[in-house]
């Protein structure tokens, strides 16, 4: 399979956190965007709408699907982005460390200053009690999670396997298609040589090795 393939980096962060990712799909054969939104200034819904309008000249004929790859809340952008646009045909989506039930870190954080003044208004949708993240995907979703961290406050403060900002447990989604952990920190996950094959894989046959 090839296509259209949009990437969306995570928040905080910018389209070169996921350029080695970018590279590769368009190396595997597909067109690519690696698109650039305002992670911290909205809600995710609202997030969602901004993007979908940087990449109105991107997104092809109607029918034709248009496939993601989400890194961290990018994946639940892409989400809110599919659910937003009912006219367009979601191909296969691939997330990388998303936080689609929510992270523990956040719990902890979201009512601090310093976390309300970085991650802004979508900052407050990461913890685990909003109920923004309860959801069954129709579509093709390929959940990468990872198992490795160097910092171990995070690990500790996380119940179980965790990428140093979300549980392994709360990187799946009801209804995806599959799921793999790979041994992995959040941060440079779009650039970890597994993640970026098996990324590829999920968009070619809509699994992972």
């Amino acid at each position: 399979m090839s296509g259209r393939v949009l990437l969306l980096h995570g928040i905080g962060r910018r389209p070169g956190s996921m350029g080695k990712m970018e590279r590769a799909v368009a190396e595997a054969g597909f067109e690519t965007r690696n698109l650039s939104y305002p992670s911290r200034i909205a809600p995710i819904e609202a997030l969602a709408e901004i993007a979908l309008e940087r990449a109105a000249g991107f997104l092809p004929a109607a029918g034709e699907p248009l496939h993601f790859v989400g890194h961290s809340m990018g994946g639940l952008v892409a989400r809110a982005m599919i659910r937003a646009a009912p006219s367009l045909t979601p191909g296969r989506v691939v997330t990388l460390g998303s936080p689609h039930r929510g992270s523990e870190i956040a719990d902890l954080l979201w009512r601090t200053w310093p976390y309300r003044r970085w991650f802004g208004p979508a900052g407050a949708q990461l913890t685990t009690q909003n109920p923004w993240h309860p959801e069954h995907v129709t579509y093709e979703l390929g959940a990468i999670a990872g198992d490795r961290t160097f910092d171990p406050l995070c690990w500790w403060l996380i119940p179980g396997p965790n990428d140093g900002k979300v549980a392994v447990a709360r990187a799946g989604i009801s209804g995806m298609a599959d799921f793999v952990t790979l041994h992995a920190g959040h941060t440079f996950m779009p650039r970890n040589r597994a993640a970026i094959e098996q990324t590829i894989h999920f968009l070619r046959h809509g699994r992972f090795k």
